[in-house]
């Protein structure tokens, strides 16, 4: 599953190319993949021209100027891929649909939509009512956003006191957008051990936390996202952001810290990599 950076990858990677273009017409197979599409197409879609690239969560939101919006989740294996006359690019899952002729046996909805596996969805729907989808109404708030305080974050993890900060970090409905990469490489940075009861948590730490958070998101951005394997941003290319990971697929490696060597454990269900002097419990 493409986390907070990958898809924001994917976002500026899409704003830069279909900024201002013009729907002619979008055709699908799949009812699951759009199942709302054919009340609103042609009133809404058709002719339409898009407006903005925006996300939340791990969700692409493409702002049209009918004030509606398309709301794209790609989940595991979906893509987005954009054929122009004088350049051709794909975003998400690698396959050969990326740079291959299309549609092909994997295109669902045709505009710029692939899902491999079917897993992803699109919907057409009221840009005022976006934030009514079930969807955004139990995700957390944006971990960049400019009103996502220290202050904010130790009150949403606070709800959740008597559980461990990993496993809080990855509830989608305390926070947006934070996966197994990125809540092992802050805790790392915060000096927690990942099993650690969010109540046992010094608020010194909580507010050191919040910024590890803040610094390994925009870092993974910087870097195009940290999935090198299945998944790509809107230009083809694989993410980098493992090659800096501090924790992250670097067991049985020196901590760059402390250089003690560093452990993969099992913790919230997740494979957990942690440095045993750091982060002790």
């Amino acid at each position: 599953m493409p986390e907070l950076p990958e898809v924001e990858t994917v976002r500026l990677g899409l704003a830069r190319l279909i900024l201002h273009k013009t729907f002619k017409s979008v055709t699908f197979d799949w009812p699951k993949g759009f199942p709302n599409a054919s009340a609103d197409v042609d009133a809404f879609l058709t002719g339409s021209t898009i407006t903005d690239v925006r996300r939340r969560a791990k969700v692409l939101i493409i702002d049209l100027d009918s004030s509606y919006s398309l709301v794209i989740h790609l989940k595991m294996t979906g893509q987005l891929v954009f054929r122009g006359a004088n350049e051709s690019f794909g975003a998400g899952h690698p396959n050969e649909s990326l740079v291959g002729t299309l549609p092909d046996k994997s295109t669902r909805v045709n505009f710029e939509f692939t899902d491999q596996r079917k897993f992803g969805w699109v919907r057409l729907m009221p840009t005022v009512e976006i934030e009514h989808l079930d969807f955004f109404k139990k995700v957390g708030p944006e971990p960049l956003s400019d009103d996502f305080t220290a202050k904010v974050f130790e009150t949403r993890i606070m709800r959740r006191k008597n559980s461990g900060i990993k496993a809080v970090l990855l509830d989608q409905s305390v926070l947006a957008g934070i996966g197994n990469i990125y809540a092992d490489e802050a805790l790392w940075g915060a000096k927690i051990h990942p099993s650690t009861l969010v109540r046992d948590i010094p608020r010194a730490k909580i507010v050191l936390l919040h910024g590890e958070i803040q610094y390994v998101l925009r870092l993974s951005i910087e870097k195009g996202g940290s999935t090198d394997r299945n998944y790509v941003n809107a230009e083809g290319k694989r993410g980098s952001y493992i090659d800096f990971a501090r924790v992250f697929r670097r067991e049985k490696l020196p901590c760059p810290r402390c250089s003690t060597i560093i452990e993969k454990t099992r913790v919230a269900g997740r494979g957990t990599h942690i440095c045993p002097k750091c982060q002790k419990p």
